[in-house]
C-alpha cells in the first residue's frame, strides 16, 4: 500500500451525478429534436483531431470518467459538446463520457458555477474511483480572445452561427490539450501506477 492518503469528500456526489447522466447519443435523443439537430449539424463540421494529438491521447490509455454539464439550448454547448465527444472517442475505450443537462440536478448546477454564474458547458474529469481530477468549461481561451477582439455587446450576436473551420480546429485543439493534461495526471498518479503496476 502506498503511503499516500487518497480521498475526495465529493466522491459519492460525483458518482451519483455521473450515474444520472446519459451517453451523448441518449442526451440528444431525449432532447427536443430541433435543438438536438444543431448539435448533430455542427458535429459534422468539426475537423479531425490533429494526428499528433490523436497519438498522444491514445497512448495514455488510463480509465477516465468525463461528466459534461450542458444545456441543449446553449450555443457554446452546440459547438463544444460535440468536440468533447469527438475527443473522447479519439481517446478510446478507457474514457467514459456522460452528458447531463444543467438543470436536472440543482446541486450539480451550483457546484459547477463559474464566476458565480450558471455557465455551460463544464467538463468535470473524474478518475475511475470518482475522485475529481480537474474541471474545464465555459469557453476556451481562443474563443475569449476572439470575443475580446470583436465584442459587439451581445454575448452571442449571431445565435448558433457556425464558426469558420480554423476557429473550430483551434477550440478543439484546446479541448484536446485539456484531455491530454488530465489523462497524464491520472496516468502519473502514484495510486493508479501502483494499481496497474506501471
Amino acid at each position: 500500500m502506498t503511503p499516500y492518503d487518497y480521498a475526495d469528500v465529493r466522491r459519492e456526489f460525483w458518482k451519483t451525478c455521473f450515474g444520472e447522466a446519459s451517453s451523448y447519443e441518449d442526451y440528444l435523443a431525449l432532447s427536443p429534436p430541433h435543438k438536438a439537430k444543431r448539435f448533430s449539424d455542427l458535429a459534422q463540421k468539426i475537423p479531425p483531431v490533429a494526428a499528433p494529438q490523436q497519438e498522444r491521447l491514445r497512448a495514455i490509455a488510463r480509465p477516465l470518467n468525463v461528466l459534461v454539464v450542458s444545456g441543449i439550448w446553449c450555443g457554446d454547448c452546440v459547438r463544444q459538446v460535440p468536440m468533447i465527444r469527438h475527443i473522447a472517442g479519439v481517446c478510446g475505450d478507457p474514457v467514459h463520457l456522460r452528458v447531463i443537462d444543467r438543470d436536472v440536478n440543482p446541486a450539480l448546477r451550483d457546484e459547477v458555477r463559474i464566476l458565480g454564474a450558471m455557465r455551460v458547458p463544464v467538463a468535470v474529469f473524474l478518475s475511475e474511483d470518482f475522485f475529481e481530477v480537474a474541471r474545464f468549461g465555459d469557453r476556451t481561451l481562443s474563443h475569449y480572445r476572439r470575443k475580446a477582439k470583436a465584442e459587439l455587446g451581445a454575448a452571442c450576436p449571431v445565435p448558433f452561427a457556425v464558426p469558420p473551420s480554423d476557429e473550430l480546429a483551434s477550440e478543439q485543439a484546446e479541448w484536446a490539450d485539456v484531455f491530454e493534461r488530465v489523462l497524464l495526471m491520472v496516468r502519473l498518479s502514484p495510486l493508479y501506477r501502483e494499481r496497474y503496476s506501471d
